[in-house]
C-alpha cells in the first residue's frame, strides 16, 4: 500500500462560507480539482457550519489535464490558492500548459 504524504498544500483559500475554510485556510484532508472546462474547486461546499480540524489540506487529484502543472492527474505545484473567479470557486493557481 503506498501512502501519499507529498502532496501540494492548499497555501491559501478565501471562500469563507465553504465548510472546510476556517481563518483562510482549507481544512479538507484533500482536495480535488476540476471536472469540466474550468478548474473548479469540487470539495468546496456551502455550509454554516465549518470543520474543527487544525490539518491543512493538500491536493489529492486534479482533473484538469491541460495545467501546466498537471502530472498523471496529480498536482506538481509547490502550493495552491483557492478563490472566486466569478460565480465559482477556482484553483487560482490554475496555468495553462503551453
Amino acid at each position: 500500500m503506498i501512502i501519499a504524504t507529498d502532496m501540494p498544500e492548499v497555501a491559501k483559500c478565501v471562500i469563507s462560507q465553504c465548510a472546510y475554510n476556517a481563518d483562510e485556510s482549507c481544512h479538507a484532508r484533500a482536495i480535488t480539482i476540476g471536472d469540466g472546462p474550468d478548474p473548479d474547486c469540487d470539495t468546496y461546499f456551502d455550509s454554516s457550519k465549518h470543520t474543527e480540524s487544525d490539518r491543512t489540506a493538500g491536493v489529492g487529484a486534479c482533473k484538469m489535464g491541460d495545467c501546466a502543472h498537471n502530472d498523471d492527474f496529480e498536482c506538481t505545484a509547490d502550493a495552491i490558492q483557492v478563490g472566486q473567479n466569478g460565480n465559482a470557486v477556482n484553483c487560482l493557481t490554475y496555468s495553462a500548459a503551453h
